[in-house]
């Protein structure tokens, strides 16, 4: 059965939004590194309407090794209101999110992974369908935005490992308990 990763940017203050306004020099050839390293092992990418958005602009027209790997990689969009997913190898998923994400983990293939913890994120969270959590803490205030969990979400995480970056970034890793 394949595993579905989740890979989530955060500050210290818990915020998910707009990262890339906020992570600046900490995410540095360390961390684009050991990033790079996992994404070339996985099959697909999973995602939100939302966070597909985001990804489609900020990626789609950029070139080089680590944004030929995001353009390439399959990527799937879980969306009951986006007309098109037009940005290569896209492929837009209606529907019941749960039965169709049981369907790809049971699929033959690599594992799958997921950038930020959404709406979509909570969603495979509450379903016992994540199989890690990465959440890389970066130590700023950004002050304002979305949070990385929201009221009414619950569950217990289980610390598998942790790594502290020269940055000052923390890497934390987790395994949902079911």
């Amino acid at each position: 059965m394949r595993r579905i990763y989740e890979e989530t940017l955060v500050s210290l203050d818990g915020v998910i939004e707009d990262p890339a306004q906020w992570v600046g020099d900490y995410f540095d050839d360390e961390f684009l590194k050991a990033t790079f390293e996992r994404l070339v092992t996985r099959d697909a990418m999973l995602m939100g309407r939302r966070t597909y958005e985001v990804l489609a602009k900020d990626w789609s027209a950029q070139t080089g090794q680590y944004a030929d790997l995001i353009n390439g990689i399959r990527k799937y969009v879980f969306s009951s209101t986006l007309e098109v997913a037009a940005w290569n190898n896209s492929t837009l998923v209606r529907g019941d999110v749960v039965a169709a994400v049981k369907s790809l983990k049971e699929q033959d293939g690599g594992d799958l992974m997921i950038w930020g913890h959404g709406l979509f994120g909570q969603t495979l969270l509450a379903n016992h369908l994540l199989d890690e959590l990465r959440i890389s803490i970066f130590p700023v205030f950004v002050g304002h935005g979305k949070l990385l969990f929201r009221e009414n979400e619950s569950g217990t995480l289980k610390l598998i490992a942790a790594t502290s970056l020269k940055t000052g970034a923390v890497v934390l890793r987790y395994r949902p308990v079911k």
